[in-house]
């Protein structure tokens, strides 16, 4: 047995988690508020802890993974549980906000417990192996301490020590998450429209999506650098193709709600003059929202 860790949260996720550690060898102790998925674990080689602070108490590393940090709050503070976190590292893996990871940092250290913050940037069956990455952010005294353990779950990246930096590039990560899934679903409703398979337009877009890769790298740069010129695509090409995109969903009859979004927001760029700069140069309309 390679150690001991408790896992909290047995959704699809947590339950990922939980089997990456057993499949690696660590003694895993659950709790869930569904007693049948503990059962489900237990029949793994799991411990059943009877209450969230039994399981927490357990052992010094616990993994929480619930739906959003309001789920987890409640779960975690509470009397019972801070009355046993000293000494303690809780990893929470829920999905919040920069806010509130700061704030749980702030809480778990008022009760002598070490909080790292962490978010999954991977699907369930991804976890365990090097296709899972996990972004972490917090004490890095305690990362180091935890760091074996954590890598049974897959690929880490220790962004540093202030607490709400996974979070921060978690939401930035979901934000381009969002919008590719919104065009690539609008782009597969042309297809369709046409007659033209969707599952063949999927494989267009794994085809260029090393393209792809290197523009999200360059436009990082540019954005960085505030540096928009030498473009070789300008925001006044890309208004003009969007604008027709608008043009071609009324006459297909389909839904124009994405071209409408994507044409208004750089003819915004274009009216405020970035029109012969490249595309990432819409950020500039984007700061100025209040």
């Amino acid at each position: 047995m390679k150690g001991t860790v408790t896992v909290i949260g047995l959704g699809s996720m947590g339950s990922a988690l939980a089997q990456a550690f057993i499949a690696k060898g660590w003694q895993v102790t659950v709790w869930n508020r569904n007693r049948d998925k503990v059962n489900a674990f237990v029949e793994k080689g799991a411990i059943a802890a009877e209450s969230a602070a039994a399981a927490i108490a357990a052992n010094e590393l616990t993994v929480i993974c619930v739906s959003d940090y309001q789920t987890a709050d409640k779960i975690i503070k509470t009397p019972e549980v801070e009355s046993v976190l000293k000494g303690r590292t809780l990893v929470q893996l829920s999905t919040g906000t920069p806010k509130e990871a700061r704030e749980l940092e702030a809480w778990a250290g008022r009760h002598g417990a070490t909080l790292l913050n962490g978010d999954i940037l991977a699907w369930p069956r991804q976890i365990g192996t090097d296709e899972a990455t996990l972004t972490i952010s917090g004490n890095e005294a305690g990362f180091k301490a935890q760091e074996t353990a954590l890598r049974a779950l897959g690929n880490l990246s220790y962004l540093g020590a202030e607490p709400g930096l996974s979070a921060v590039l978690f939401a930035a990560a979901l934000s381009y998450l969002a919008g590719s899934w919104i065009g690539f679903v609008h782009g597969a409703l042309i297809a369709e429209n046409e007659g033209f398979s969707a599952e063949k337009f999927g494989e267009l877009i794994h085809d260029i999506s090393p393209m792809l890769a290197v523009e999200s790298k360059h436009m990082g740069r540019v954005i960085e650098k505030n540096s928009f010129s030498n473009p070789e695509s300008t925001v006044d090409t890309t208004g003009h193709d969007l604008h027709l995109l608008v043009q071609h969903s009324e006459e297909a009859g389909i839904s124009k709600e994405l071209p409408l979004f994507a044409a208004d927001l750089f003819q915004r760029a274009i009216d405020a003059g970035y029109g012969k700069e490249e595309h990432a140069a819409i950020i500039k309309v984007l700061r100025k929202v209040s």
